[in-house]
């Protein structure tokens, strides 16, 4: 599933009203991540804090009735990317880090780590690693080789 102009505005615009819940302020004593709740069937984004709080929802008209195996794994792509695309104004929440955006369905299972704002680490995407265990073997058998 591609993600159409007009998704990628309606998850930007959820984004950044998430980020004015937790304005950039010279105390940042908010401790929490931010789930995004993902309903296959209505399409709905629901950000809640660890209280379980909503933030805010909207509908992704695109993701209404989507009926896609593989509905979880292009979600969660997008979302990757656009919080990627986002990060200065999501760096500058006020809340302790490190914290996290963390998908989940609509039974609240986690299904994946979507961003990690912290000064020090990294979460690499899953797309980047792939084959990583095969090129390491590879790399060891040529290195074993000599």
């Amino acid at each position: 599933m591609k993600a159409t102009e007009q998704t990628l505005q309606q998850i930007e615009r959820a984004i950044r009203k998430v980020a004015e819940k937790f304005p950039t302020n010279d105390e940042t004593g908010i401790l929490t991540d931010i789930h995004l709740r993902v309903t296959q069937d209505t399409g709905e984004l629901v950000a809640f804090d660890d209280d379980d709080k909503e933030i805010t929802r909207c509908i992704i008209e695109q993701w209404i009735d989507n009926k896609d195996d593989d509905f979880y794994d292009s979600v969660t792509t997008v979302l990757r990317s656009e919080l990627t695309k986002h990060k200065k104004i999501i760096e500058q929440m006020a809340i302790l880090k490190p914290f996290s955006f963390v998908l989940e369905d609509e039974d609240h299972e986690h299904l994946a780590e979507l961003y990690l704002v912290d000064d020090d680490t990294v979460i690499i995407d899953q797309e980047l690693m792939a084959g990583l265990d095969k090129d390491l073997d590879n790399f060891l058998e040529d290195l074993l080789k000599d």
